[in-house]
């Protein structure tokens, strides 16, 4: 079914490649990420303040069908249809197309010679192997490798990693470029953290008063194990240990299919719009394989990583380094030691590392790399 709407979406694709190109136009695309809240977003957002170019936004959001009523069925389905014809057009006759992940139509997708196409990607550094460096179907590699082939460039966080994204998209060393992570602007700018506290708080009455703790796990390749995600995770044993204090505030990944998740005695942020306001107010993070942690540690902020199953995750997936070694804070293996670890503030003794990690996933970030981004894509300036 997948590989007739990439021929369907191809089809029209192509023919509307016949119509002139637009100078001045520029497409966003996120085949996943509805929310536009990475580094597409911030480039997006930077483009607007320009304000000489016109933009089309293209997502996942356009393709999801709403069963909930007659009418919803029909306007979502319009939208689909839309997905097809009107963001197909725009996307064909766009001078600038900025991505941030796979787009398997992309594979036969007849782009104009002018047409400069830009992976940003949806995560900073190195920390899980992707792209190339992971397993797929010989079908999908054969997908990835030629939407690969029509890239100009290749948008990394930090010299650091420039040899990685390299070869994990396949693309020459020249075409990779280490402008830094557009979305870790944002941490840059002056938020009144009381303020957003406090409408945090209103949001989630339950909070007022104690520290967060933001448990945010990725998901898993296997649908069932995402199931059963949060099974040793024990809630009561947080809140009675840290209950008095702290906060559970508990994201899942949009990935993740865990049924009715029993949260009860947690606080379920999952539809919470703002991800990085939602990291400025947390105190703590739990995590484990997540690319979240790129952010926790930009800011330096305690993580401690609950690795409950991490022999199978890393014969599914892998990572660059060895993980325990690897990552900026304490690695857990069962819930009762990561609450140890949590009562001992073990956390602070890996500021070294923490360091370390932050310098060669960031590089020395400004807060202007859409800045860069922009002007060195769009504008062509060194």
């Amino acid at each position: 079914m997948k590989n007739l709407f990439y021929g369907i979406y191809a089809f029209m694709f192509n023919i509307f490649c016949f119509l002139p190109m637009k100078k001045n136009k520029v497409s966003f695309l996120s085949p996943h990420n509805e929310s536009f809240n990475d580094s597409l977003g911030a480039v997006l957002n930077e483009v607007i303040m320009r304000d000489e170019f016109r933009i089309c936004k293209i997502s996942c959001k356009d393709l999801q069908i709403d069963k909930s009523s007659v009418r919803s069925l029909i306007i979502s389905a319009l939208k689909a249809v839309r997905f097809f014809t009107v963001k197909a057009y725009h996307l064909a006759t766009s001078h600038f197309v900025f991505m941030n992940d796979n787009f398997m139509p992309m594979a036969k997708l007849n782009f104009k010679r002018e047409t400069v196409i830009t992976q940003l990607w949806h995560a900073e550094g190195a920390f899980k192997r992707f792209g190339m460096h992971i397993e797929q179907p010989e079908e999908i590699r054969n997908l990835e490798i030629q939407g690969n082939n029509k890239l100009s460039y290749v948008v990394c966080s930090s010299q650091g990693v420039a040899d990685i994204y390299s070869e994990a998209f396949g693309v020459p060393r020249y075409k990779v470029l280490p402008l830094g992570a557009p979305r870790i602007d944002d941490f840059f700018k002056k938020v009144n953290i009381e303020r957003l506290r406090s409408d945090f708080d209103k949001e989630f009455p339950e909070c007022k008063g104690k520290k967060l703790v933001l448990y945010a796990p990725t998901f898993r390749d296997d649908r069932e194990d995402d199931k059963h995600l949060l099974d040793t995770l024990d809630i009561s044993a947080f809140n009675e240990r840290f209950g008095d204090e702290y906060r559970l505030l508990v994201r899942l990944h949009p990935q993740v299919r865990t049924g009715e998740a029993d949260l009860s005695g947690a606080t379920d942020v999952g539809d919470y719009k703002k991800l990085n306001n939602l990291i400025r107010l947390a105190d703590v993070m739990i995590t484990d394989y997540s690319s979240i942690c790129m952010d926790f540690a930009f800011l330096e902020k305690p993580i401690y990583f609950y690795a409950f199953d991490l022999e199978k995750y890393v014969s599914d997936r892998s990572f660059y380094e060895d993980y325990e070694s690897y990552v900026p804070g304490p690695v857990a293996r069962d819930f009762q030691t990561l609450l140890n670890l949590l009562n001992n503030n073990v956390a602070q003794s890996y500021q070294r590392r923490m360091y370390d990690f932050k310098f060669y996933n960031f590089g020395e970030q400004d807060g202007n790399a859409s800045k860069r981004v922009v002007d060195r894509i769009i504008y062509d300036k060194e």
